[in-house]
C-alpha cells in the first residue's frame, strides 16, 4: 500500500470515527486493515528505524501515525 493510498483510508477512517485520536484511528485502521498490511506496516517501520524486532502492532500503528504526521507537517 503506498503512503498516498494510507492517508486516503486514514482520513476515510476518520470520518467515520471524528471523536477518536490520531494515534486511536490509526489503531482501528491497523485493525480493520488485517494481519497482512500489519506485517507490512510493521516491517516498513522497522526498517525505518533500524530495528530488527518490536512489538507487531504497536510498530504498525507507528508506521500509520508516521506517515500521517509526514504529510501534515509538508502541508504546514
Amino acid at each position: 500500500m503506498s503512503d498516498e493510498e494510507l492517508i486516503v483510508e486514514f482520513a476515510l477512517t476518520r470520518l467515520d470515527h471524528p471523536g477518536l485520536d490520531l494515534d486511536e484511528v490509526a489503531a482501528l485502521l491497523v485493525r480493520r486493515l488485517g494481519p497482512e498490511r500489519t506485517v507490512d506496516f510493521a516491517a516498513q517501520n522497522l526498517s525505518d528505524r533500524g530495528e530488527l524486532r518490536g512489538a507487531l502492532f504497536d510498530a504498525a500503528v507507528e508506521r500509520v501515525m508516521r506517515v500521517v504526521l509526514a504529510l501534515r507537517d509538508a502541508a504546514d
